[in-house]
């Protein structure tokens, strides 16, 4: 099985900050974590480890969470 090297700090920081615009959006418009899990096809357990910046997103989950919140996907991954 094949193991992705542990990313570094730096990268560490950017996912979290993801995460944490994910959230800031999702509450903006008043959605539970199951409500845009549900709307996005992604299970709710890794839902919430993206939201934490615990995982690393597929860009196609971030569209379809972009989606499920109603945002556009820039407003998701912007710095």
């Amino acid at each position: 099985m094949h193991h992705q090297p542990t990313p570094d700090d730096r990268v560490l920081a950017r996912r979290r900050a993801v995460g944490d615009r994910i959230r800031a959006a999702r509450l903006h418009v008043g959605l539970t974590q199951e409500a845009v899990s549900l709307r996005a096809g992604i299970g709710l357990d890794s839902y919430n480890r993206i939201e934490k910046g615990h995982a690393s997103p597929r860009l196609d989950s971030l569209i379809r969470i972009a989606d499920a919140i109603g945002v556009p996907l820039a407003d998701l991954v912007r710095e």
